[in-house]
């Protein structure tokens, strides 16, 4: 067999095995135009064979998320956006230098992982709505209980109470994560910051019963555009988390402020502090860094999932610095098209 028939053989077994992925590829050059794609992509992202070869992909794609993302310079990978060449579906899609400025787009049909997400979702909330009821009922006769009447059941009372009420909470946390998940953007209204920020501190100073020094330290002058009960949820969050985890006799201090890119609401502590390892998975449902803190402070697990969903919800991102035995600082930054300028009075 020649040179030249192994190589054939070879560049046909590689175009089958492509053509056998369920994955769509696209071969792109310099300036965006097909060169190749196998058949998934045709099912995926509608391009057709004897057709399409040589046309600026994002020309073929005209109006879809996925144009606009590949005219942008398409720099970081899109997930979960609807599938050009199969509507109901869903793709996560990145793009692959190779050769000479020559590029690979990979596009991953995430429906079957979409779908099961729904169901997660759905089954929280029904379950969650579910349990709201009967905890409220369970609560509510507990509360009618008086251990005066009872001096030897006192203290389990007094537990099945506590317990009840963090129960409670809990499902009051996932059906707030479930409306959230649900929600792909907010009615915006001005958010009055002076006002929110007046209420943090005296809602930290509530919690916190004087065990705690509590400083506000405002240096922007801006309010913020977005739902003011889901900001306030977020916020509140950030400072109750920092009464809960500080010990008493330690400070607390809430910081509005203009940064670069906008402004910062920052919450700092001088608690017992994150370990670097388990920062990146603080915002993950009911992860916790110690368990038997969590359930001694009341705590359940959703908070800063909430926050996370929150400030998607407003462009805005979470940071995290910490040093263990030594404090935290929890910030939320949000960019300049959030900002408005303060009301006259």
């Amino acid at each position: 067999m020649t040179r030249a028939r192994r190589l054939a053989i070879t560049l046909s077994d590689l175009r089958n095995a492509a053509d056998s992925l369920p994955d769509a590829v696209v071969l792109l050059d310099e300036a965006w135009r097909v060169r190749w794609f196998n058949r998934a992509a045709e099912a995926l992202l509608g391009l057709r064979r004897g057709h399409d070869r040589g046309v600026v992909l994002s020309d073929h794609l005209h109006g879809s998320e996925l144009a606009a993302w590949l005219r942008a310079g398409a720099r970081v990978p899109l997930h979960d956006i609807p599938a050009p060449g199969r509507p109901g579906d869903h793709l996560d899609v990145s793009i692959q230098p190779f050769g000479r400025r020559q590029r690979m787009l990979l596009a991953r049909d995430i429906s079957p992982l979409t779908r099961l997400e729904q169901i997660r979702r759905d089954f929280v909330a029904n379950v969650s709505h579910e349990l709201r009821t009967p905890l409220t009922v369970i609560h509510g006769y507990l509360e009618l209980i008086d251990p005066e009447d009872v001096p030897a059941l006192a203290s389990v009372l007094g537990e099945m109470r506590a317990q009840s009420k963090r129960m409670g909470q809990i499902v009051e946390d996932l059906l707030t994560l479930s409306r959230l998940e649900t929600q792909e953007h907010v009615i915006d209204e001005r958010v009055l910051m002076a006002a929110l920020l007046a209420t943090l501190r005296k809602e930290a100073e509530a919690l916190s019963q004087g065990r705690h020094r509590i400083t506000l330290e405002v240096t922007a002058d801006c309010d913020l555009l977005g739902s003011p009960r889901d900001l306030h949820s977020a916020l509140s969050n950030l400072v109750s988390n920092a009464v809960r985890y500080t010990p008493s006799g330690g400070s607390i201090t809430i910081r509005w402020q203009r940064t670069p890119e906008g402004a910062m609401y920052a919450v700092s502590d001088t608690g017992y502090g994150i370990p670097a390892n388990h920062l990146t998975r603080l915002t993950e449902r009911f992860y916790r860094v110690s368990s038997s803190r969590s359930r001694e402070t009341g705590g359940t697990g959703l908070g800063l999932s909430i926050v996370k969903h929150v400030l998607n919800l407003h462009q805005a991102r979470l940071s995290v610095e910490s040093t263990p035995g030594q404090g935290s600082t929890f910030a939320c930054h949000f960019g300049a098209e959030r900002l408005l300028a303060p009301e006259n009075p």
